[in-house]
Formats: structure tokens, C-alpha cells, sequence
């Protein structure tokens, strides 16, 4: 639902002054050709991880791991891909799945043969308490950069980014810069990503394929949840089934993600899996004046918000606009007890700056709403309840700006799954 329609007060939006890029240089002189940069994780399945990484030359996609430091007693191989957007090719992209791992347990990896860089990762746990970070827009610039680190000292186990990951906005090697600023995180703990619009990156006539960096750089498990397409899927960790849905595909009722959510929300098991969770990148509910009645919002809205109501999905983040809104439980625009708690996190950080500007009076389903970058956190504690968190970056100290408890909706007798 779009509120500028049926609310007074909206002011237009006017978009803020453009933002310095941060640009990530390579790796020091000292490191050749074939070391790895941009390394990044994704979890595969519930016991074994993808390895990302980009060398400048030709190298087997290996990669060697162990439980201690310079100890490799397991190793993987993988494969290579590469990619050309109008006159820039792309490094060499390695993609190594290693596993079975341990859950909520160190690994130390290096990639590459006889790579000089030692990186570690710990593995999410499998049950609970299971921590999230939750990041949208994320960029490179200075903003981004204070996220990060306020990130960074959260003892988070995976990151959900619901798109808009670089902002290269077709000058690709912003795309190579973003994977280095990353890299300390994104090769610790798995990220999660689903796209955004800045992912597009189609030029009429001149590069008609969408999505090519992002599919060719951030493979995610999209096979093992039985769909064919990179820019939706599902997985499980910890007690917690997450969706990712793509805002920039078909989503109508005779598309291919339409008919791959109806099958996957099918399989879910709530004794397994009591708490599903959502990310999309353009929101269904926004008070913002940024981003009003755009067909991303409201069709695929008007399409799956039925869906997920009677499948009992507990959240629902979306990024797009620049800024921290969290809404009550809601359907249909009114609010409901067994409909999804919806949260905007797209505040990451990125140079297009901040959305400042809300329709007033406030809707009585939006509960908090505030235009400061930051993240969030979701602390899943049990089957039944979970702690939400929004920390905004302007805080020196890790206290939370907006919190709430939530309670999941497969614990809630009131709340039946429908078929």
C-alpha cells in the first residue's frame, strides 16, 4: 500500500544532493595476480558453504580449509566464470562450495593454491538462538563505511541484504571496489543478498541482459530451494525458513517466482522451521514520501501479500527507501494479528543519502519511522519469540533506537496457517 492516496500532509519528495563514492582500491602491491580479493560467503544447503572470490589471472577455484590456523585437512574445487559489460571484463570468479561443516563452529580457509591469505568463518548454529544482521542499500561511501562497523561488532551469525548492494550503477569496476570493502565481513559470516533496481543494469540496444554483474558476482542457493532463477530463493537456518524475493522479475500470478513461492511456502515446516521470514527490496507499506506508486511496490503487493498472510510470515524487510520505518502487524492495509510485521532497512548507507521527508500525519499501522542510516538486528531467541533491534550509526554506544519483541506466528492458536 502506498499511503500518499489516501493521507494529507504529503510533501514532495526531493531527492538529497549526491554523496562522495568511496572507492576501494586493490589489495597492497605485495599480493600477485592470482591472490584472492573479494571473497564472500553463502550458506548452501544446512551444512555447507559457497566460497566467492575474484583473482586478476587464472587460478584453480580451490579452496583449502581446516578447524585450525594453517591447518587445511579438507579442500574443495570449484568453478571459474567471468563476464563482459560493454568494454570492461570482469576478474576471474571463483565459485567453491566446501562442506559438510559443523554448525556454530571456526573454519579457516584460504583460496586459491598456495595463497599467502589465511581468511576464517564461524558457521551459523543449527537451532536456536540464531542472530541476524539486516542491512538494505548498503553502497560505498562513508556511511557505509560506519555501518560496517557498527555491524561488525554485533555478533551476528548471517546477513540479509534485501538489495541494493554496490551501486555501481553500470561503472563495473565500482563493483570490484564494493567486494573489497565488504570482504572483511562478507568472508566471515554469510551474507544473504536478494536484488534491487541498481542491480538492473540494462542499456537498451547496448546491453539488453539484466542483472549481469550481480548473477555473474553473488550466486546465491537458489537450485536447492527448486527454483531457476538467482534472483529468488529460500533456505532454512537455525529454526528460521527465509524467503528471498526478487521486486525486478515477473512476480504476476502466472510467473515463475509467483508459482515457485506458492510451491515453497507449501513446503514449510513449522516444527522445524516455526518462524519464516521475507526480504523483498521495494516495501508494500511506506509512509516515506520517496518511492510512492511505483508498480514494484504496489503490483507485487496486489500479486503475493495474500500469499504470505496465509502462509503466517512473521516479517517482511524491505529496502529502496533511504531510511528506518517499522510498521505493526499488517494486511490489506489495516492492522491484523496473523499478517506480517513490515520493516524498511534501507538505510545502509549509500551516496543517494538519506529519504527526510514523511506523509503527516503518521498512519496508525507505521509505529516507528525515522530517516538516519543504521541496520538491524534479529535476534531469534526461541520457537516463539525474537528481539528486534534498529542502531542507528549517529550512536556511538551499541544501544538500539527502536526494539520490539516478537512472538511467532505459528505460536499463536489465533493464528492458523490456511491453505
Amino acid at each position: 500500500m502506498a499511503f500518499a492516496g489516501f493521507f494529507g500532509g504529503v510533501d514532495s519528495y526531493n531527492r538529497p544532493p549526491m554523496h562522495k563514492t568511496l572507492v576501494v582500491r586493490n589489495l597492497a602491491d605485495d599480493l600477485d595476480a592470482v591472490s584472492p580479493q573479494q571473497v564472500h560467503l553463502s550458506v548452501v544447503g544446512e551444512d555447507k558453504m559457497r566460497i566467492s572470490w575474484i583473482t586478476e589471472a587464472p587460478t584453480p577455484a580451490t579452496v583449502q580449509y581446516g578447524t585450525s590456523p594453517g591447518k587445511y585437512e579438507f579442500s574443495a574445487d570449484g568453478t571459474t566464470s567471468s563476464y563482459s559489460y560493454l568494454t570492461y571484463d570482469s576478474g576471474e570468479i571463483h565459485d567453491t562450495v566446501i562442506g559438510p561443516l559443523k554448525p556454530n563452529s571456526l573454519y579457516y580457509y584460504r583460496c586459491g593454491v598456495d595463497s599467502t591469505r589465511e581468511f576464517s568463518f564461524k558457521t551459523p548454529p543449527a537451532q536456536f538462538p540464531v542472530k541476524f544482521a539486516v542491512v538494505g542499500d548498503l553502497g560505498q561511501t562513508g556511511w557505509t563505511q560506519s555501518t560496517l562497523r557498527h555491524i561488525a561488532e554485533s555478533n551476528y551469525d548471517m546477513l540479509l541484504l534485501p538489495g541494493d548492494l554496490s551501486y555501481a550503477d553500470l561503472n563495473q569496476p565500482l563493483w570490484d571496489s564494493f567486494g573489497r570493502l565488504v570482504e572483511p565481513l562478507a568472508s566471515q559470516r554469510p551474507w544473504m543478498v536478494t536484488q534491487g533496481n541498481h542491480e538492473i543494469e540494462k542499456i537498451p540496444l547496448i546491453h539488453s541482459e539484466p542483472f549481469t554483474a550481480y548473477n555473474a558476482r553473488w550466486r546465491m542457493p537458489f537450485e536447492q530451494s527448486g527454483s531457476g532463477s538467482n534472483l529468488f530463493y529460500s533456505f532454512d537456518v537455525a529454526g528460521v525458513h527465509v524467503i528471498m524475493l526478487g521486486s525486478y522479475t515477473d512476480f504476476d500470478p502466472n510467473s515463475a517466482q509467483f508459482k515457485w513461492l506458492v510451491a515453497d511456502l507449501r513446503k514449510i515446516d513449522r516444527n522445524k522451521t516455526p518462524w519464516t521470514v521475507v526480504l523483498i527490496h521495494a516495501p508494500w507499506y511506506n509512509s516515506n514520501t520517496a518511492h510512492q506508486g511505483e508498480k514494484e511496490s504496489i503490483d507485487m503487493k496486489a500479486s503475493m501479500e495474500g500469499l504470505l498472510y496465509r502462509a503466517r510470515v512473521d516479517v517482511v524487510f524491505a529496502g529502496h527507501v533511504h531510511a528506518y520505518e517499522r510498521f505493526t502487524r499488517v494486511y490489506n492495509g489495516k492492522t491484523d494479528n496473523c499478517g506480517p510485521v513490515h520493516i524498511t532497512i534501507g538505510d545502509g548507507g549509500n551516496r543517494e543519502g538519506l529519504a527526510s521527508k514523511y506523509i503527516n500525519p503518521k498512519p496508525n499501522i507505521s509505529i516507528f519511522r525515522e530517516a538516519s542510516f543504521g541496520h538491524g538486528q534479529l535476534a531469534v531467541v526461541n520457537a516463539t519469540h525474537a528481539l528486534w533491534t534498529w542502531h542507528r550509526n549517529d550512536d556511538d554506544a551499541a544501544v538500539s533506537s527502536d526494539s520490539v519483541w516478537l512472538r511467532s506466528l505459528s505460536s499463536d492458536t489465533a493464528c492458523k496457517v490456511k491453505t
